[in-house]
């Protein structure tokens, strides 16, 4: 199509959406993966479609314990809509079978354990062919409540935990990404983030993942004020300090970006079901929308120069925690496939 020149990086859509914060009530129940596939591939936008979907290796959608015939029948599934399988989320969370990376020692065993698992599924999916690239996601698992406790020693034992993690991913040719999120202690600040990647200092097994939501809300230090780069009461008409915050923000961050979501801000906060209180997700053209996507995406895609980086062999929409209503909406993912689409024109690439 040539209004949309470039055909890298690839376009997915995340299939946890019908999972995370979903369940607790009757008006938001589970959506299947099948649903969420059929979704993702009924997009269109000027004869372009989604490349491909992000997975969450948990029940319903996926086993973290699947054997090769379940995990070739999902293959089979993704195929048959055209689609392929990029980054996996494992997970590592307690109530998912995981544990708190700065926790206790078994809290680490049980990290580990599922951080293993997310590693063996991954690369049993790159061998049945679904899979061409794409990394395991994971996070620190520790709320921030907990990690103020005794910050140092936390910030040290999940340092720890994530190199015995990336030596893990070795083991299995994975890469790892950890989403700086602002819920997750040890990751709730951009500096704080920093902090852990360099302590782990294996770049080449364990970067991040950067999600153009919870980015913004770094910049604002909902979680961690010290660090915070924009005043509370910043105006957001102000798009000169807006870019240099941005600009501050990357020149740290985006040397460790292995993997991005594209997203939508309005600089609050939500949680629904279990999931704590993390950046909104906001609709790509929701009026109080504070990121202008195309352009802001630019910061994390390109470096310092301008030019355009091939890190990221794929980018992935994330829009967690939306209502079934909205999800079930044609509409929604078609304008989301647009958005995905201005990313794409503006800082793709041909191969």
């Amino acid at each position: 199509m040539t209004d949309h020149p470039n055909q890298f990086p690839k376009l997915h859509n995340a299939a946890w959406p019908g999972v995370v914060g979903k369940g607790d009530d009757d008006a938001n129940p589970v959506i299947e993966l099948d649903e969420m596939l059929d979704l993702t591939a009924a997009a269109q936008v000027d004869g372009r479609k989604f490349d491909g979907v992000d997975i969450f290796l948990y029940d319903p959608h996926i086993s973290i314990d699947s054997t090769d015939e379940q995990l070739e029948d999902v293959a089979r599934r993704v195929k048959e809509r055209g689609l392929v399988i990029g980054s996996v989320v494992a997970p590592v969370w307690g109530p998912t079978g995981g544990g708190p990376a700065g926790g206790t020692k078994d809290d680490i065993e049980a990290f580990l354990t599922q951080v293993r698992k997310g590693c063996s599924v991954a690369k049993r999916l790159t061998e049945i062919g679904i899979r061409p690239y794409g990394v395991v996601r994971l996070d620190s698992a520790m709320p921030v409540a907990d990690w103020i406790k005794d910050p140092h020693a936390n910030q040290s034992r999940i340092a720890d935990t994530f190199k015995a993690a990336a030596d893990i991913a070795e083991e299995y040719d994975q890469r790892l990404a950890a989403e700086g999120e602002i819920c997750w202690g040890g990751m709730h600040s951009w500096r704080k983030m920093a902090d852990l990647l360099e302590r782990v200092g294996h770049p080449e097994r364990f970067g991040f993942q950067a999600d153009m939501a919870h980015t913004l809300l770094y910049l604002l230090g909902y979680n961690a004020p010290e660090d915070a780069i924009l005043p509370q009461d910043f105006d957001w008409n102000d798009k000169d300090r807006l870019d240099h915050a941005f600009k501050e923000l990357t020149h740290v961050l985006r040397p460790w970006t292995i993997d991005f979501h594209v997203a939508q801000n309005d600089a609050s906060v939500h949680g629904t079901g279990s999931h704590d209180k993390t950046g909104r997700h906001c609709l790509p053209d929701d009026p109080n929308g504070k990121l202008d996507i195309a352009h802001d995406a630019g910061y994390w895609l390109r470096d310092e120069h301008g030019d355009v980086l091939t890190t990221c062999r794929h980018i992935c929409w994330d829009g967690c925690m939306f209502p079934n209503d909205v999800m079930h909406s044609a509409d929604t993912w078609n304008h989301i496939l647009a958005a995905m689409l201005s990313v794409q024109d503006a800082h793709g690439w041909n191969e």
